[in-house]
């Protein structure tokens, strides 16, 4: 199944309809197939990694980091939910607040709800985005998977100071929509990724959810070395 593109539900559509209508006939497209086209452990060089982005990084952890983590997330992913549920506090506590790991999540969305999620954490602010994102992956099966997922949605983070009507204006920036599904396009055309989650470790993939455990087996011979 071929990623889902800009031009199958744009914030321009919101003009001619509500944008509850608008955002919603879009859900009834499939998500990306979690299929796996490329090997695991295949490396990507790090000045291609770390290249600019159609959005700026928004890097956790220490820029003398001997690790470097890059992942590529969508919000409607239930792995990558359970992921920054069961590891990613590990990894923040263990390694990122430590000075061992650089960490980086980049927009993968792989249906246009998670384009909206994404959308509004970056519009929630810099120094907000992660905590948005935290937010809606611990509160993804009362707005991703519900009926009214955009109502949900708003309500949602209605609880961080984003009102209806910045809701709305930041679903329908253009730009900003652009912007992340570029960000998805140029991680599937020149790094392969076409499933979530996908990490980058030191430029090396790793497909799929990781446990602790296997974060610590990953991430300890690195520092090793």
């Amino acid at each position: 199944m071929t990623l889902p593109t800009p031009s199958m539900i744009s914030p321009l559509a919101f003009s001619r309809r509500s944008l509850f209508t608008a955002l919603a006939l879009s859900l009834a497209l499939a998500p990306l197939a979690a299929s796996h086209a490329t090997a695991q452990g295949t490396s990507i060089p790090t000045d291609q990694l770390m290249a600019p982005q159609a959005l700026p990084d928004i890097a956790l952890g220490s820029e003398q980091a001997p690790i470097t983590i890059v992942e590529y997330a969508s919000m409607t992913c239930s792995h990558c939910a359970a992921f920054h549920a069961e590891t990613y506090p590990v990894l923040k506590s263990k390694y990122i607040d430590t000075g061992k790991v650089r960490f980086i999540l980049r927009e993968f969305p792989l249906d246009p709800l998670a384009t909206a999620g994404f959308m509004l954490a970056r519009c929630a602010g810099p120094d907000k985005r992660e905590a948005m994102v935290d937010l809606l992956f611990a509160q993804q099966k009362n707005w991703a998977f519900v009926d009214k997922p955009l109502e949900a949605l708003a309500a949602l983070v209605k609880q961080t100071g984003i009102g209806q009507d910045r809701f709305e204006a930041c679903l329908k920036d253009q730009d900003l929509f652009d912007k992340v599904n570029k960000v998805r396009d140029q991680a599937a055309e020149k790094f392969n990724v076409n499933a979530t989650p996908t990490f980058f470790i030191n430029g090396k993939k790793q497909n799929g959810e990781i446990s602790p455990d296997a974060l610590d087996a990953l991430l300890q011979p690195l520092l090793k070395g």
